[in-house]
């Protein structure tokens, strides 16, 4: 029998892209394009936060905690919201729905 750590893991969208199987523990940037998400990116180092997003692990999965430099980021983006992640530092580790955030929606 198949390893169910090797099935992958599944990324879901919000609100209307078809969910994605990825391997597990690749970069998620790696992976996304206009074409397969709604997630934009300008820089995918983590330092311009046009990726952020409510990420929300499920079936009981967990992610990889933040780094101190996302954290401090994220901290003056969107402070005060702990879903909020940089869909550009997030390795999948669990199978996850990511909401993207407008610019609107953090007062920036």
């Amino acid at each position: 029998m198949k390893d169910m750590q090797d099935a992958g893991c599944v990324v879901y969208f919000a609100p209307e892209y078809p969910p994605l199987r990825l391997p597990r523990g690749v970069n998620l940037s790696e992976h996304l394009t206009i074409e397969n998400s709604p997630v934009l990116f300008g820089c995918r180092t983590g330092i311009c936060g046009t990726c952020r997003s409510n990420v929300e692990a499920l079936n009981g999965g967990r992610l990889d905690s933040p780094s101190e430099d996302e954290i401090s980021l994220l901290s003056i983006i969107c402070p005060g919201n702990p879903a909020a992640r940089l869909a550009c530092q997030i390795n999948i580790t669990a199978d996850v729905k990511i909401t993207p955030l407008r610019k609107d929606e953090y007062g920036l």
